[in-house]
């Protein structure tokens, strides 16, 4: 008798590390992601329109404060954990994925570095509940890559009152944010500072960016600042220049690396059933070498990227983790998944560039984790400089 099939995309067990208390949780919330979640996400990718219902679902899982116990449900949970949700939340939908992302990680993640206590305390316990939504406003419409030396977006100090004026561009949740992080240079010092402007602001307008072919259901925003007016109270205290907005960036960097991975096994896990389903000359397709071989390339990378996330959060619990692995892990990952998503579309056909097949999404999306948090090449040079000691950086 043959042996029975090994479906899993967790080849080598890495789950195991986890104790059981936290499988069993991850197990819970992915059913949950599966029953409630998985059903909106299709139709809200196909018409660019975020499902507003799903902020009460992913609430009730906890999924913005579990980063951060003392404002969530005070139950701390161990990085790889994280890592762990964040790839199940994208194996069900990247898009709703850089939602939660861009909320509890960079918006969350910027007021609870950045902010003094009296800030994290007054924002904070709502964002954890997500009655509050927030936003992270760093990236310029000339301004991608550069960002750190060429911010446009400035601010000003008038009395107990700061004055933004600027743009910035692919702002994910910056059409409906109820708060937004945002990055300006002070033309007093020149240094980077944060803020946090709200929604309604006079001055601030956010306009929706349309046309997209990756990420549909992100409502990214092109958001314009005009003599914005924000009070000192609203400056996040512990913000004193670029590097500091760096250090948020590359906690998420490690995120995206695990992102990347969600988007992978998906890609996987389809592939691998559509091949043990889809029948031709006579027998499963998957019974045919060339299938095999695209399915086991697929599943290498998947392993090879387990191992790199599950050691960079093991290196982060440690106090070990530098930008440079967090740089490594998303120029690798993403590259992988890149392969991967690939792949799995050729292995369907032409059933592959249809919504109903799934993996088109999955497809298309990865075309947006590869390119954001850091392209791969300026991730290559953060690596580079580590490994050499020289700056390649133009």
């Amino acid at each position: 008798m043959p042996k029975p099939a090994n479906p899993t995309p967790d080849f080598f067990g890495f789950a195991d590390l986890l104790d059981d208390g936290e499988r069993a949780e991850l197990a819970a919330m992915r059913d949950c992601l599966e029953a409630e979640i998985k059903p909106l996400a299709n139709d809200a990718w196909d018409r660019a329109e975020f499902p507003f219902e799903a902020i009460e679902k992913i609430a009730k899982l906890g999924l913005a404060g579990y980063h951060y116990p003392e404002y969530g449900d005070g139950r701390p949970r161990s990085e790889l954990f994280s890592g762990f949700l964040n790839l199940e939340l994208n194996r069900v939908d990247p898009s709703l994925a850089v939602f939660a992302g861009v909320h509890n990680g960079l918006a969350m993640g910027s007021i609870h570095g950045g902010g003094d206590q009296e800030q994290r305390d007054r924002w904070l316990p709502d964002m954890a509940a997500m009655r509050t939504i927030g936003a992270f406003a760093l990236t310029e419409p000339e301004g991608g890559s550069d960002v750190a030396g060429g911010m446009r977006t400035t601010a000003r100090r008038d009395g107990d009152t700061w004055v933004l004026n600027g743009a910035k561009r692919w702002i994910g949740n910056g059409t409906f944010a109820d708060v937004v992080v945002v990055w300006a240079r002070d033309t007093a010092d020149g240094n980077v500072k944060g803020f946090v402007v709200h929604q309604g602001t006079p001055g601030f307008t956010a306009t929706k960016i349309e046309g997209k072919i990756a990420l549909r259901t992100v409502q990214n925003a092109d958001i314009t600042l005009d003599e914005v007016r924000v009070p000192e109270a609203d400056r996040l205290q512990r913000i004193n220049s670029f590097r500091d907005t760096a250090a948020v960036l590359a906690r998420t960097r490690g995120g995206v690396a695990w992102q990347a991975l969600g988007v992978a096994v998906r890609a996987y896990e389809l592939a691998r059933e559509y091949a043990v389903e889809r029948v031709q000359f006579g027998k499963p397709i998957g019974a045919f070498q060339m299938i095999q071989d695209l399915l086991v390339k697929i599943l290498g990378n998947v392993t090879a990227m387990f191992g790199m996330v599950v050691r960079l959060n093991q290196l982060t619990a440690a106090g070990r983790a530098g930008a440079e692995q967090a740089a490594l892990a998303k120029a690798f990952t993403t590259t992988r998944m890149r392969e991967c998503v690939a792949w799995a579309r050729e292995l369907f056909g032409g059933n592959g560039i249809v919504l109903d097949y799934e993996i088109a999404k999955f497809f298309a999306d990865a075309e947006a984790v590869y390119s954001f948090e850091g392209s791969r090449e300026m991730n290559t040079l953060i690596v580079g400089k580590s490994i050499t000691g020289h700056s390649a950086f133009a």
